[in-house]
C-alpha cells in the first residue's frame, strides 16, 4: 500500500470546504475528496495553526494589498483559497493602518522628550541623595562624638 501525497493547493481547497460561508462537515468533504477524516483533521489544524502561508508581516500585509481592492465576495473567495479566515484579513488591516497611521513618529518624539526629562530628573535625584549622605555622615559623626562625650564625663563623677 503507498501513501497518496496531495499537493498544497489540493490541500488549501479541501480546507476551504470547512471554512465559511461553505462550512461542510468533516465527513462531507473527506467523502467529495477522498481522503480519511483524519487526515482533513490534521491538514485543518495545520492550517489554523500557522496561519497557512500567512505567518509574517511581509505576507499578512501582501493579502491586505491583494484583497484592498476586492468586493466582499472575491475578498471571502480569496480567504478560501488561501486558508484563513476573513475577520483576519480585516484585522491585519486595521493593524497596518494603525502602524502606519503616524502614532509611531509621535510616540519616538515624545520618546526622546521623556528620555530628555527623565536625565534632568535623574540629576536632581542623585544630588539630593549626595546631600541626604553627607547629612547622614555628619549625623553618625555627631552621634559618635556624643556617646564619647558621655562616656568621659561619666568617669569623670566616678572619682
Amino acid at each position: 500500500m503507498t501513501l497518496a501525497r496531495y499537493g498544497t493547493g489540493f490541500k488549501k481547497r479541501a480546507v476551504a470546504r470547512l471554512l465559511p460561508p461553505e462550512n461542510s462537515t468533516l465527513e462531507e468533504v473527506a467523502r467529495h475528496v477522498g481522503v480519511e477524516i483524519g487526515t482533513l483533521e490534521r491538514w485543518r489544524d495545520e492550517e489554523s495553526a500557522g496561519g497557512g502561508d500567512l505567518g509574517s508581516a511581509t505576507a499578512r500585509l501582501d493579502a491586505v494589498l491583494i484583497t484592498s481592492t476586492m468586493d466582499e465576495a472575491s475578498k471571502s473567495a480569496w480567504c478560501r483559497s488561501n486558508g484563513i479566515h476573513l475577520h483576519d484579513l480585516i484585522e491585519w488591516r486595521q493593524s497596518a493602518i494603525s502602524a502606519l497611521s503616524g502614532k509611531a513618529g509621535s510616540a519616538k518624539a515624545s520618546g526622546s522628550i521623556q528620555t530628555r526629562e527623565d536625565r534632568v530628573r535623574i540629576q536632581e535625584l542623585e544630588r539630593d541623595l549626595k546631600r541626604k549622605n553627607s547629612a547622614l555622615a555628619e549625623t553618625a559623626a555627631l552621634l559618635v562624638l556624643s556617646k564619647e562625650m558621655a562616656a568621659i564625663f561619666r568617669k569623670g563623677e566616678d572619682e
